[in-house]
């Protein structure tokens, strides 16, 4: 069966979603929001066959999610072999879930190589935990939010709308600008994606929140439901020069937005030493591993 795959619209959103819902995926991949508002810096590109949603990442050598769906999973596997053969490369599965892994290497004994991915490990997270701070473990986070009250205490939180969607936009631009995405090809990619959120914030059925000090935005943080019992954090900005913005920014939001779910995903450290340091200090309840899955010849 020959593949067509194409450039992701909003519109797809319809048929996406509940394909995604089939899937036992708990990480950022399966999310339609991180698809589309990704799709021009990874050049996502979708396709069904079947009850299944299949994607391909043209960054730099094309790549494929683990199918989302149900039913026969070998035909799509061997029709995802195909396509990639037609480009002239070998079908590499990104962002490999334990579960996916032990699929494949059933499916296809000994034909699949993997590679952990440290660095694309999802962080998963007790909703309460990250709402009540409670215990020695993260007394810290909780002393940041203390000085920020305050040094700020004509703080407020708002839940970003139509009425406050340009606020959380100018913070966008300034930020990246603060942070150098002029020279720095990753945080300028994060912009785009942040302003993909804004400019398609409804149809896209996100919830976000927004810190004001002085009556100016500090902070902002935009998610949706992954499944029924964890949330995805898409993204979190704050002021550096703001202490205790991040921290403040991440408790109130959970505590408006996540509270009906068991666990909060704050998604991946993509290697950044920093961000590495600062999602382990939160003390996460489990990484999610993932792997990269390289297929070694032919099926």
């Amino acid at each position: 069966m020959c593949l067509n795959f194409r450039d992701v619209t909003l519109e797809d959103k319809q048929w996406i979603e509940p394909l995604l819902k089939m899937s036992s995926g708990t990480t950022l991949e399966y999310s339609f929001t991180t698809t589309f508002v990704w799709r021009h810096s990874f050049g996502h590109r979708v396709a069904r066959m079947d009850d299944y949603f299949l994607l391909r990442v043209d960054r730099k050598a094309p790549a494929y999610l683990f199918p989302s769906g149900r039913g026969p999973l070998e035909p799509v596997i061997r029709a995802l072999a195909a396509d990639a053969k037609q480009l002239g490369v070998p079908l590499i599965f990104s962002g490999v879930s334990a579960d996916a892994k032990a699929r494949l290497e059933a499916m296809f004994p000994d034909q699949f190589s993997f590679e952990p991915d440290r660095d694309g490990a999802d962080y998963i997270y007790e909703t309460q935990a990250l709402a009540t701070l409670r215990g020695n473990t993260l007394s810290g986070k909780r002393n940041h939010i203390n000085r920020f009250l305050k040094n700020y205490p004509d703080w407020r939180y708002e839940t970003i709308s139509g009425n406050n969607l340009e606020d959380v936009r100018r913070m966008n631009a300034l930020w990246c600008v603060q942070n150098g995405c002029a020279d720095d090809r990753a945080i300028s990619e994060e912009y785009c994606a942040v302003e993909s959120a804004i400019r398609h914030y409804g149809e896209l059925g996100l919830s976000g929140g927004l810190l004001r000090t002085g009556g100016k935005v500090v902070a902002f943080s935009i998610g949706d439901p992954l499944n029924d019992d964890t949330f995805l954090v898409h993204f979190e900005k704050a002021f550096a020069d703001v202490k205790g913005a991040y921290q403040m920014i991440n408790q109130q939001f959970v505590l408006h937005h996540c509270m009906a779910y068991k666990y909060v995903n704050r998604e991946e450290d993509a290697g950044v030493e920093g961000l590495r340091i600062a999602k382990l200090s939160y003390h996460p309840a489990l990484l999610a591993e993932k792997y990269t899955a390289t297929l070694k010849g032919r099926l």
